[in-house]
């Protein structure tokens, strides 16, 4: 016995009801749920539609979609990872290295001139810069989602997800910086925090506008359907 369509939108409303609002985790459970609810009724041909899919939802443990959807969101922050560091290799590259370069050295130059005070201004532009970034992307990225009804997991890790690591980065380099930091740095330090400012400034760069402008191809790649939404 196959399940009919109504069936199949019945299962993407029960992934709702259990808190799994990404679209495409919702896909891989519902294709889950249906090929399992069609094996029972192999062996119980007699058991009503809803009756199957407890059985099978029971299958999943005591945190139902949960460990799945920790997973599906595990294994695509990997990838996205593996994506900003193929991107920001290139910055090691000519011509880009050229430009490292010179971030490198404006940066140690503030440093040893500037000390604190340069240290400080630096991070704050930084994370300001990131910030208003993400927030203006998230509002284009909610509006999208608003108008077709769909969220999809990628899309928000691109946009949101691993940002909040890198805004943890520059706070806890803030108080480092605030907290134990000379005044005037020396050679040894200029060079250290200069080289951390230039791999923040690559960073920012790359998770707030390079892979934004690349996340519809990214996320055609990764899910056909998306083009069509």
């Amino acid at each position: 016995m196959k399940l009919t369509k109504e069936q199949i939108q019945q299962l993407y409303k029960f992934t709702r009801q259990h808190y799994v609002e990404h679209f495409d985790v919702q896909t891989e459970l519902v294709d889950h749920l249906a090929n399992d609810i069609e094996q029972i009724w192999k062996e119980k041909p007699n058991l009503s539609f809803e009756h199957a899919r407890d059985i099978s939802f029971k299958k999943f443990g005591v945190f139902g979609f949960m460990d799945v959807y920790g997973a599906r969101q595990g294994t695509l922050q990997k990838k996205y990872i593996k994506i900003l560091w193929q991107h920001a290799k290139d910055w090691f590259k000519l011509p880009k290295i050229i430009a490292t370069f010179t971030f490198f050295y404006f940066f140690y130059k503030g440093l040893i001139q500037f000390g604190d005070t340069f240290a400080l201004s630096v991070l704050v532009v930084l994370i300001l810069f990131g910030l208003v970034k993400h927030i203006l992307l998230l509002q284009k990225v909610k509006k999208r989602q608003k108008l077709n009804g769909k969220k999809w997991l990628l899309e928000d890790i691109i946009f949101k997800g691993l940002f909040l690591g890198g805004g943890m980065i520059g706070i806890n380099l803030f108080n480092i910086i605030n907290i134990s930091s000379p005044k005037v740095y020396n050679t040894y330090w200029a060079i250290f925090y200069a080289a951390i400012f230039t791999i923040m400034v690559v960073y920012v760069y790359m998770s707030a506008v390079v892979l934004p402008q690349k996340a519809e191809n990214l996320l055609v790649e990764n899910y056909p359907e998306y083009k069509l939404v």
